[in-house]
Order: structure tokens, then sequence, then C-alpha cells
């Protein structure tokens, strides 16, 4: 029962991916974009305790891993023959998502560091950051003080209202803290694969959140499209160094985020609550059934240690 409980959590994730393409198209980006993020993070925790405990269960079936857990009595749980593959399997996937993810934490934060460093060395005026590069490009970059980094190349690709819009924009991203957001998304994906697709619904989600607050800051939903269209265009085949975390409005599905732009602002609907609801379900299902499975788990580890009666 406790390793049924264990691998609840890990099969949950794929079950969210297709409800994250449609919370977009139903909920306010803001809404969705902390939805999704929440979303993602418990069902990360809830897969890494799981994976956690399923390790732990197969190492005790081991004696000399047994002894050093001072067990007087063999651990309640399935046969070997299905508890040691389940726990090889598990130690596997822990072992590639922990290697992932540093790997990726210290390219980020070089990323950052040299971006940061880029920033401080060039012309400032206010928040904005202008770097001379041959490179369009233009990104909201985190830290004390927060900046909006743009290129001279950038700036030469836009006319005067589309630089406001692009500003507004990133601006949106800094005030909202959507670095927040992506850093969370990008750790939820390495500790399960089901969720890189819940990564992208919330990049998405942000860039959408900062579209919206950039039209109203212009007060132009179609200068505020043509802008991101632009801006898109001319750093498609711009290499670029910022870090993941820094968002930018030239990243994503831009011929989506137009289309939103022209369109109606999106409004709650019957069909939205659905969505929400179902993504809640997702998530207190996971958090549940991890939560059920350790307190299981640690009632067994008890009973085979003498602690506690059968």
């Amino acid at each position: 029962m406790t390793v049924l409980l264990l691998v609840a959590p890990l099969l949950l994730p794929f079950a969210v991916r297709p409800l994250a393409g449609r919370t977009l198209d139903r909920l306010a980006p803001v809404a969705a974009l902390r939805a999704l993020t929440l979303t993602a993070v418990v069902l990360a925790g809830a897969s890494v305790s799981a994976l956690g405990a399923l390790v732990l269960t197969g190492l005790l079936k081991l004696p000399w891993f047994a002894a050093l857990g001072e067990l007087v009595h063999p651990l309640p749980s399935p046969p070997d023959t299905l508890v040691l593959p389940i726990a090889a399997a598990a130690t596997g996937v822990l072992t590639v998502s922990a290697w992932t993810l540093l790997r990726s934490a210290l390219s980020q934060i070089r990323a950052f560091r040299a971006a940061r460093r880029q920033a401080d060395r060039s012309a400032a005026a206010g928040d904005l950051c202008v770097v001379d590069s041959p490179h369009p490009d233009a990104y909201a970059l985190p830290g004390r003080p927060r900046r909006i980094v743009v290129t001279t190349a950038m700036l030469r690709s836009l006319g005067p209202g589309e630089r406001e819009a692009l500003f507004a924009h990133e601006r949106a991203h800094n005030a909202g803290g959507h670095y927040r957001f992506l850093l969370a998304a990008e750790l939820a994906a390495h500790c399960h694969p089901g969720l890189r697709r819940v990564r992208e619904a919330v990049r998405l989600a942000a860039e959408r959140a900062a579209d919206e607050v950039a039209a109203t800051a212009v007060g132009d939903r179609h200068l505020t499209a043509r802008a991101i269209a632009r801006a898109a265009l001319a750093s498609h085949a711009s290499p670029s160094t910022r870090p993941g975390f820094a968002a930018a409005a030239t990243t994503g599905p831009v011929p989506q985020r137009v289309a939103a732009l022209l369109s109606p602002p999106v409004r709650r609907t019957r069909t939205a609550s659905w969505i929400a609801l179902l993504l809640a379900a997702c998530t207190a299902v996971s958090a549940c059934a991890a939560v059920t499975g350790l307190i299981a788990f640690h009632h067994e580890v008890e009973i085979a240690q003498g602690e506690a009666p059968r």
C-alpha cells in the first residue's frame, strides 16, 4: 500500500501536462502564472519526496543498511522482486535530476554574473541600461538594482512608441518579480520530466502577464503587439547570453502572444473555474499521497525497529 501511495505523485505530473496548455487560454495571465507555478512546485516536491522514500525502502532491504537503521524485524513492504527494481529506478531518476539541476544552476549563475558585469559597465539612465552590441536583445535583469537591459541594435530596430512598449514590458517583469516564478518552474522541471510542459506554460504566462501590463501602460494593444513582433523578428537570429530566468519580450511563442494582444482580454468563465479546480485537485492529491506515503513509510520503519506494534 505504501509503495502505491508513493508511486501516485510520480504519475500525476503527466496528468497535469494537458491542463497546462489550456490554463492560459482560460485564465487571466497573472492568475495562470501563479496557479501553474504553485502546481509545479507542489508536484515537484511531492515527486522528490516519493522518490526519496522509495530509495530508502530499497536500501532498508539490504542487510548492512538495515543494521545501520537498527531494524530488528524485516521491513513490512511488498516482495523484494517488486521493491528493489522500483528503488533502483528511483535512485537513477534522483541522480540524473540532481546532476542536471546542478549543471543548470552553475550555468545560470555564470550567465547572471556576466550579465550583471555587462550592465554595470554600460551606460544607464534610471533602470534602463543600454549595451553597445550589434545583436538585438532586451531583457529584465533581476538583482540590486533591477535593470532593463537593451542593446543598441535593438533600439535601432524599433520606433519611439515601440521602444516605450518594450520598456514597459520589461519593467512589468521586474515589478512582478517574474524571475521568481521562472526559477521555481525551472527547478520543478528538473525534478520531474512531466513538469517540463508546465515550465513552458509558466514562461508563456509570465510573458503574457507582462504583455498586458505593457498594453495598459502605453494605452495601445496594437502598438504593443507590433513592438513585440518586431523585437522578436530582430533578435530571431541573434545569440543571447542572458540567464534563463531573465524574462524577455522576445521569448516564447510570439505569434500566440501577438494574437492574444489583438484579441479582447481573457475573461473568467465556467470553463476557467473547472481548469483551476482540476489543477488544484491534482496538486492536492499528489501532496496528500506523498505525505500519507511518507507517514506510512515512517510507521513501517518503526515497526521494523520494534518501536511500534505491527
